[in-house]
């Protein structure tokens, strides 16, 4: 059952947002170190303050709204998704999947862009995973990306969309690998602009990984030591960390935003890709539905269920891979290889984590040129 809604939040969650930030109880820091020990305490203190004064939910939820908004009933869940008709004359249902720490709103500049081709456009499907932003928060245990893969592709077939494309980074390209891996008779085509973290490629017997594939494992362990320490933390005690941040409007801000200046291509300055009004339209809707651990714990689940693939179980559909330069750290494409039929591989300058927000033309572009060409024939 799927059924059209509008986002309309209680003014009482917005009033008891501003509350909690004039509580704010401030941490020092080591003078002029900038984000080096984590989020800036300048800026965070800018941000407050243009979150208490400036900031105005009902424009995020003007834009939401502009758009279709849905809840479907799948197996029991209920899933918020976003259903935009491509104008095209020729338009390919295309699913596309967030990841930790943004939200469906990571696509919302992807949308124009996709949509309003009048030779080739995509009709779009955007969903908010299980514990993110408005859909359900599942609390029994098993709500992994091969979990949410399934829910993915039940919600496709409820649309009418037998055969369709999938998109995704973070732990959104792991789901659209998932649903590769399971359906593929009904993918036409699966584009990345990340390598699911938990893809464990499979050696053939007296087979060994290159040395620029040992490089690159190498690098990953280096840079998990060196930031990976948020990912430990929600791999093994999620609910832990989501007593303060549950409860702290800056606290949960701190700890999102530190990643979005991390992740991104931003140059020594987050509003060189982000700006205010982006960074806490996706923060405080982490905050008004209580999605924090939900999302969090996601990694828990994730770290159980390897996405293990090899001769047996390599992905046969045509595969694109966007690599965006300070995404990082990303693997070599023989790695990839290894496990997926890469058909269309492109390389960018520029970009990090979050293209769709960052570099969504050049993220549109590489799209449409990808699937143009593996289009199905009538």
């Amino acid at each position: 059952m799927v059924k059209k809604i509008e986002i309309q939040l209680a003014q009482s969650f917005l009033d008891d947002l501003i509350v909690k930030l004039k509580l704010t109880r401030w941490p020092d820091e080591i003078e002029n170190s900038g984000w080096t020990y984590g989020a800036s305490l300048s800026y965070m203190k800018e941000l407050a303050d243009y979150w208490i004064n400036n900031f105005n939910w009902r424009n995020t939820e003007n834009e939401i709204n502009r758009h279709g908004n849905f809840i479907a009933q799948i197996d029991g869940y209920k899933i918020h998704f976003l259903h935009i008709k491509g104008k095209g004359e020729k338009s390919i249902p295309l699913i596309l999947t967030h990841g930790w720490p943004s939200s469906f709103l990571e696509m919302l500049k992807l949308i124009p862009l996709l949509t309003e081709n009048k030779d080739f456009s995509f009709d779009l499907v955007i969903p908010s995973m299980p514990g993110y932003g408005f859909s359900q928060r599942i609390i029994q245990p098993g709500c992994n990306v091969s979990f949410i893969a399934d829910l993915w592709h039940k919600l496709m077939t409820e649309l009418g969309y037998d055969k369709y494309g999938v998109h995704g980074g973070d732990f959104g390209a792991g789901v659209s690998t998932a649903i590769s891996m399971k359906y593929p008779e009904n993918i036409i085509g699966l584009h990345l602009n990340y390598i699911p973290g938990n893809y464990v490629p499979v050696l053939e017997e007296n087979e060994a990984f290159s040395t620029e594939e040992n490089q690159y494992l190498d690098s990953e362990e280096e840079w998990y030591s060196r930031e990976g320490g948020y990912s430990l933390e929600q791999n093994t005690k999620p609910l832990t960390l989501s007593y303060g941040l549950n409860d702290s409007p800056m606290g949960l801000c701190a700890w999102i935003v530190e990643k979005m200046y991390g992740w991104a291509d931003c140059r020594g300055y987050i509003g060189n890709v982000f700006s205010k009004d982006e960074l806490l339209s996706n923060v405080t809707l982490y905050w008004v539905t209580e999605t924090i651990h939900s999302s969090a714990r996601l990694y828990n689940e994730n770290s159980k269920n390897p996405l293990i693939i090899g001769k047996n179980s390599y992905i046969n559909i045509p595969v694109g891979i966007a690599h965006f330069r300070y995404e990082d750290p990303f693997p070599p494409r023989k790695f990839i290889e290894r496990g997926f039929n890469i058909q269309h591989w492109s390389e960018f300058p520029v970009g990090g984590h979050f293209p769709a927000i960052e570099k969504p033309g050049l993220l549109a572009e590489d799209l449409i040129s990808f699937f143009s060409k593996i289009e199905p024939k009538e």
